[in-house]
């Protein structure tokens, strides 16, 4: 290699050693642990912003079947107390057990003979 060649690849290493350490610095940003968490705070506000949308938008469309949605979750979480109440209440209607009969107040005129 004459001179001219070697000072030319020399100058062209240089060019690519620069570009190199400007890729890698600009990794180092991307990839700082501050910057990854903002960026994924970012994207799932945004995401959860677009699935209450698309949510809402579902309810307005077919509002009694949102209402069977919501009212089956409900019995779910509320199934023990919704079963004991249940209970309670064939227990009322199946028992053979007369009514009480209710007491008499005597009144005053009853009392006086």
């Amino acid at each position: 290699m004459t001179n001219p060649q070697i000072e030319a690849a020399r100058i062209e290493v240089e060019r690519s050693r620069a570009q190199m350490l400007d890729t890698a610095k600009e990794l180092q940003r991307r990839l700082e642990p501050g910057k990854l968490t903002r960026d994924a705070w970012q994207s799932a506000k945004e995401k959860g912003a677009d699935l209450a949308e698309d949510a809402v938008d579902a309810v307005r469309k077919r509002p009694y079947a949102a209402g069977g949605v919501v009212a089956a979750i409900a019995l779910f979480i509320a199934r023990e107390p919704v079963k004991e109440l249940f209970g309670k209440l064939t227990d009322a209607m199946t028992s053979k057990a007369p009514p009480k009969p209710k007491s008499k107040k005597k009144t005053k005129m009853e009392d006086a003979s």
